[in-house]
């Protein structure tokens, strides 16, 4: 099952990645994982939040440019070597990752990353074969 991330154009200025995140912040909506990276103009705010529809509506509502973007969850163990084990897994069936980022919550002692690949169901079905966790919509939502 896929997880809907919400990516936002940032302009690369001062100030302007705490402006994007108070709108989330004044509409009371949560975080559950951040990553962003950068050009010289602009960057790419990506982000897991509870429901990615309404905060999707949020920020095109404040003229925000965003957009959804399916990508896969995976739950490992928070040890040493655990995401190698992920990414060997992908890449012996020839997956290619586009870009990655990890977080790690209070309620357990797993970690999680986010992976964005071409195809999520042949990831998820490669990654579930080899025996690790795949997240779920509600997996994201309940961190």
């Amino acid at each position: 099952m896929v997880i809907e991330q919400v990516s936002v154009f940032v302009e690369n200025k001062k100030g302007a990645l705490k402006d994007t995140l108070g709108i989330l912040a004044e509409a009371g909506m949560d975080l559950r994982a951040i990553s962003i990276a950068d050009t010289s103009d602009f960057g790419i705010l990506r982000m897991i939040v509870p429901d990615a529809d309404a905060t999707l509506e949020l920020f095109k509502s404040k003229g925000v440019t965003a957009s959804k973007t399916a990508v896969t969850g995976c739950k490992l163990p928070d040890e040493p070597g655990a995401l190698h084990k992920v990414l060997s897994t992908l890449c012996e069936a020839g997956i290619s990752v586009e870009y990655i980022y990890a977080f790690i919550t209070r309620r357990n002692e797993d970690a999680y990353v986010i992976l964005r690949v071409e195809d999520n169901v042949f990831a998820q079905y490669v990654l579930k074969s080899a025996g690790h966790t795949i997240m779920t919509p509600g997996d994201a939502a309940g961190l």
